[in-house]
């Protein structure tokens, strides 16, 4: 079969291409792996080039008889998994006015129900089901809701619907009161939503053919779609859009940014036909979020201008929002990153992170007293639960760490008091007591300090006997938190060890964090990452070669770099839809988020230190000839976020040149984007496959 060499594993055709950027020629055997419609592709899976699915078909035929041995303990796992599911589970009620909302997920079902009562209301006969994903994913291999909002009125339900993981969303409109669908439909949108007072406007941000945020819109109900008008359009290709209300749901606010600069818009919910106006234009380098204080008629903004680099707070009159008329509330305070913050009429509340830890900091408006709300354990996870009402005193937060289930608190911003509202079940059973969570420093060889989250169980030996999983991102600022993730069990009370290093990239230990992780620093995220694993080792947790290394995404990206840097280290290495094929990316202009992703990776097309920069650890371009540990890398073909042809370029290349028999698989998911599988069972499925093949390569399957 053409573009298909079967003797064994699959080979794919070398098919040698090449073109010089800055006097380098780059050349590539597998760019023929990219489908010359891929825009297609993304909205028609069928539509994928026959030569192309032949190979992606066969390296998943291999990669399911590779293994074959592992059928039972999949079922084992899958089991396991789904046995930390509560089947039957809502989340804690949004009140909103005389109705409360709130998803449900029932038995069986792989997707949430939407549903809505009468505020207080316990009883089943009160409630109304908005929307039932079981339903609406009944004929779709794919079903994912991107994002709902209803209306102030209570009439209408927007929501944002993908049908094949494209992120192409479909807006449907639903009047709630009657069960009855619009018969409008909004085609080519992205997730984000925000409705007028009035209920009668629906804001919404479209996507271009690049997938790229690029205007707002406002749909006027009952009319059609194709007269939508424009509210806003973007015209720098490397800024995304997206549209919102305040908390106080006043205003309707417009942002444009990339990852390092931001510029707002502000719209008149009351008055939907009112053109946008600007806060402050955008200057590079220079973030900012705004809330409105709705009895003060000001602005509350949180910035990192005028080198603010973990950002302050500073307030400005709303008639008069420009840069000129900031002025300070909260200073900065270098190390303390101020993430967010949700407004209430009379109270604001950030949160922070300092030293990889997540914190909640309150202040009251009225006369600008705080405090803080504590935690104790060594690592957790902390985070704002959204909620529509404006004008009250209670705070909704989420609380996790490793080794606890996710709590949702109801907090009284004026006694200081907190009650439990929920608190996450696993039926098939769970003791905290049972695992240890530590907070660890690894040494960079800068001398900075890596945080290291580990969870064992007490009774796991940590002499180096117990195979170690080490996780990683290093991103966009991303921290990873450290939460409760039930899957994680089927490893631990397996005698794994499992560790996240926070790399610089992220923003675990504020924007300095991040900005030594990006650019002309992105080495030190595949340095740090490194100085963790041996930092492990010298500990005796861990021994040489045999550790297994995860990252998905950018995460991905981490985990290739590092292969090509130390492979000895690694026992195995799994890679979820991995942005590895990196130099070839940034230098299509044509992708969807090459643009945006210039200003963290730079630009290689006009700069040739860039190009040289990327060129030196982009994981394609570094496969050589040395020893690998088995890999397992997955992709998914509807994926607008890494093409599904970088994990299948990057597996083709290894194949070719490693030097070893380590087991080498690709898993490419033929109607699925980046987050794989839609339905919560069917993604406990894909989970199972990465945890046999770890426990394969240990020899614990």
């Amino acid at each position: 079969m053409a573009g298909l060499l079967m003797a064994g594993p699959p080979v794919a055709e070398r098919r040698p291409t090449s073109r010089t950027f800055h006097g380098i020629e780059l050349a590539d055997d597998y760019d023929w792996l990219r489908d010359p419609d891929w825009r297609r592709v993304m909205r028609e899976p069928a539509a994928l080039q026959a030569d192309i699915r032949a190979y992606l078909e066969a390296e998943n035929a291999y990669a399911e008889a590779q293994l074959a041995d592992t059928a039972a303990l999949r079922q084992t796992l899958f089991a396991e998994l789904k046995g930390r599911i509560k089947e039957h589970d809502d989340s804690v009620p949004d009140p909103d006015g005389p109705w409360e909302y709130f998803a449900r997920f029932v038995a069986g079902g792989d997707y949430p129900l939407l549903v809505r009562r009468p505020t207080g209301a316990t009883e089943a006969v009160d409630e109304q089901v908005l929307l039932d994903g079981n339903r609406e994913a009944a004929d779709h291999r794919f079903f994912a809701l991107g994002g709902a909002s209803h209306s102030r009125d209570h009439r209408h339900l927007a929501c944002a619907v993908d049908l094949n993981g494209s992120e192409f969303y479909e807006i449907r409109i639903l009047e709630m009161a009657s069960g009855r669908l619009l018969p409008e439909r909004i085609a080519s949108a992205a997730g984000s939503l925000a409705w007028s007072a009035d209920g009668e406007t629906l804001f919404y941000t479209r996507l271009d053919d690049n997938h790229r945020p690029c205007e707002v819109l406002r749909h006027r109900l009952g009319t059609d779609p194709a007269e939508d008008r424009s509210v806003y359009a973007e015209s720098d290709p490397g800024f995304f859009l997206g549209v919102g209300l305040s908390d106080s749901r006043e205003l309707v606010l417009i942002d444009s940014h990339d990852h390092a600069t931001s510029e707002i818009r502000l719209l008149d919910a009351g008055d939907p036909e009112a053109a946008p106006r600007l806060v402050a234009a955008r200057e590079t380098d220079v973030r900012y979020s705004v809330q409105h204080d709705a009895p003060r008629e000001r602005l509350l903004i949180l910035t990192n201008a005028g080198g603010a680099e973990d950002f302050e707070l500073v307030e400005a009159p709303l008639a008069a929002p420009g840069r000129e008329n900031w002025r300070p509330l909260l200073a900065h305070e270098p190390g303390t990153l101020r993430l967010g913050l949700e407004l209430f009429r009379e109270h604001l509340v950030l949160l922070e992170r300092v030293d990889a830890l997540p914190r909640l900091t309150v202040l009251r408006l009225s006369d600008g007293a705080q405090h803080r709300v504590g935690f104790e354990e060594a690592a957790f996870s902390l985070g704002i639960d959204p909620s529509t009402a404006y004008d009250t005193t209670t705070l909704r937060f989420v609380y996790a760490s490793p080794s606890t289930p996710a709590q949702t608190y109801a907090y009284d911003l004026e006694s200081r008091t907190r009650r439990l509202l929920k608190e996450q079940e696993v039926p098939s059973g769970h003791d905290a007591s049972a695992y240890k969570v530590e907070r660890l420093h690894a040494p960079a060889g800068d001398g900075e300090q890596i945080p290291v989250t580990l969870v064992h169980r007490h009774d796991t030996p940590l002499d180096g006997s117990a195979p170690l999983l080490l996780y990683g991102y290093g991103a966009y600022g991303i921290a990873i938190p450290a939460n409760f993730v039930p899957n994680r069990f089927s490893l631990l009370d397996r005698g794994f060890v499992f560790a996240i290093a926070h790399v610089r990239g992220g923003m675990d230990k504020g924007w300095r964090w991040y900005r030594d992780g990006k650019l002309e620093k992105k080495a030190n995220s595949f340095d740090d990452f490194v100085a963790v694993a041996r930092h492990l080792i010298e500990r005796g947790v861990a021994r040489p070669g045999e550790i297994a290394i995860h990252g998905g995404s950018a995460g991905g990206l981490l985990v290739g770099a590092v292969l090509n840097r130390a492979p000895e280290l690694f026992k195995a290495a799994v890679a979820d839809v991995p942005f590895v094929d990196t130099l070839n990316t940034m230098l299509d202009a044509s992708l969807p988020l090459t643009p945006p992703e210039w200003p963290e990776w730079g630009d290689p097309v006009r700069d040739p230190e860039a190009f040289r920069r990327i060129l030196g650890y982009s994981p394609y371009d570094n496969v050589g000839p040395r020893a690998y540990p088995p890999v397992l890398a997955t992709a998914g073909l509807t994926d607008p976020r890494v093409l599904y042809w970088e994990p299948a370029k990057w597996v083709a290349k290894l194949r070719r040149l490693k030097t070893d028999d380590s087991l080498l698989l690709l898993r490419t998911y033929m109607e699925a984007g980046h987050g794989g599988a839609s339905g919560r069972f069917d993604k406990l499925k894909e989970v199972a496959l990465v945890y046999a093949f770890l426990l394969k390569v240990f020899g614990r399957a």
